[in-house]
């Protein structure tokens, strides 16, 4: 193996090295992907390279010559100084789309979310799997028909020239056969053994008992006779026709609007925001690779809430105090945008759990209560664990309890929480849809 053989071989085993999934979404570097994109960072691996010992200033040979001169450092095209490059440098990243970052996400937490169709976009024809009983000459289903015709010949078909024998029974009478014939299960009407019986009255007395008969007369079962002789005829009837038609698939457009809340009061400090963005950035990303269709609607609140853009939702910071239904009452009329019946509603919200008296029980709960979604959410961040006035995930938890399929509730210490807060939200929603 040569050299440039080593070398493919260590870049490639770089590319491999790329960084966990789930370290790089609970330690990464986020700010280098964006909404589209997700960037993690691969774990270069040294290239090898020769080393010289700058201690052996001599030459390699041995004798009393004089040292020569010094060759002149010519600069060397190629050599001019100037500005550094602009291009990153190779294998830096690996590169992957919401919908990649998805699929990995579900197999490094073990999560499955199905995204639920909403709005019906498209009816099309299926296969001719559905059937009725009238419809053009052209979708008649013949096979079945005749399976039908078919299995109505077996279960009225019997072994005539064995009835025949039995007879000719001697002192057999009508009522003898009609009876034996019902014990065997023979499909017979009363009339036809009259009229069998009459046919052969010239040769009764051929046989002393049924039992004679039986012992000596070979009975041929139907479908072994069917397989010989074939068939005359397959009785149809009316009731037998059926008409395929196709099975009308209904496209439905899997539609997500993802409205995020944080707080930006002033006891939101930057190690607290930092978590929330640790959080709620996978979440987009999850979502908008799993759905066909996602927007997303970013709201700060202090006392007072306001519609922001994606740019400055993590980094903004307010002086005032905190009131949380203020944003849920902007969420309220910004989802009047996107019907409940044709999208699929997540409402996440954070903040380190400090709120306004009694606002938790008086004012978010109920509206809570009130915004249909899919699943409401709110993730605390307490780097420094729990403060006195910091009840409002507590007082969620209590109202809705730990098992209810449309409220998650998380808490976030640090980055090793991430990964679990952001299973304990996806793994939370619910089968029913609305």
């Amino acid at each position: 193996m040569g050299l440039i053989d080593d070398l493919e071989r260590f870049r490639s085993v770089g590319e491999d090295r790329r960084e966990d999934l789930e370290e790089f979404v609970a330690y990464g570097d986020l700010s280098a992907s964006d909404a589209d994109s997700v960037r993690i960072p691969i774990k270069i691996v040294d290239l090898p390279e020769f080393a010289y010992d700058k201690r052996d200033q001599g030459g390699v040979g041995q004798g009393d010559a004089e040292v020569g001169q010094p060759v002149d450092a010519e600069p060397q095209p190629g050599d001019e100084e100037g500005d550094p490059g602009d291009e990153g440098g190779e294998h830096e990243y690996y590169e992957m789309d919401p919908e990649e970052f998805a699929q990995e996400l579900d197999e490094e937490l073990g999560l499955d979310l199905d995204p639920k169709g909403k709005q019906v976009v498209e009816e099309v024809e299926g296969d001719y799997t559905d059937v009725a009983r009238a419809g053009p000459d052209s979708t008649l289903d013949f096979e079945r028909m005749f399976t039908e015709g078919l299995k109505r010949k077996l279960a009225t078909e019997f072994d005539e020239s064995f009835l025949r024998e039995i007879c000719t029974v001697e002192g057999i009478t009508v009522d003898d056969v009609f009876e034996w014939a019902r014990e065997e299960h023979v499909p017979i009407s009363y009339g036809t053994v009259v009229t069998l019986h009459d046919e052969v009255a010239s040769e009764r007395g051929r046989w002393e008992s049924i039992a004679e008969v039986e012992a000596n007369v070979e009975r041929t079962p139907v479908r072994q006779r069917i397989r010989q002789e074939g068939l005359d005829h397959v009785p149809y009837r009316r009731e037998d026709e059926r008409y395929r038609f196709p099975e009308v698939i209904e496209e439905r457009e899997r539609n997500v609007v993802v409205v995020n809340i944080r707080d930006v009061s002033g006891s939101m400090r930057q190690n607290k925001r930092e978590l929330v963005e640790r959080v709620f950035t996978p979440l987009d990303w999850y979502l908008q690779g799993k759905y066909d269709t996602a927007e997303f609607v970013y709201i700060a609140h202090d006392a007072e809430a306001w519609e922001v853009e994606r740019e400055e939702f993590f980094g903004i910071r307010s002086g005032g105090g905190t009131k949380i239904s203020s944003a849920y009452e902007l969420a309220e009329e910004l989802l009047e945008s996107y019907p409940y019946s044709e999208w699929n509603r997540y409402v996440f919200a954070a903040g380190d759990s400090e709120n306004s008296s009694n606002d938790t029980e008086q004012a978010v709960i109920p509206m809570m209560n009130a915004i249909d979604a899919n699943l409401h959410a709110y993730v605390e961040t307490q780097p420094s664990g729990n403060a006195i006035n910091a009840t409002h995930a507590e007082e969620l938890e209590t109202h809705f309890g730990e098992d209810a399929e449309d409220v998650a509730v998380a808490y976030v210490g640090g980055p090793e929480d991430v990964s679990d807060a952001i299973y304990d939200v996806l793994s939370t929603e619910g089968e029913s849809d609305a």
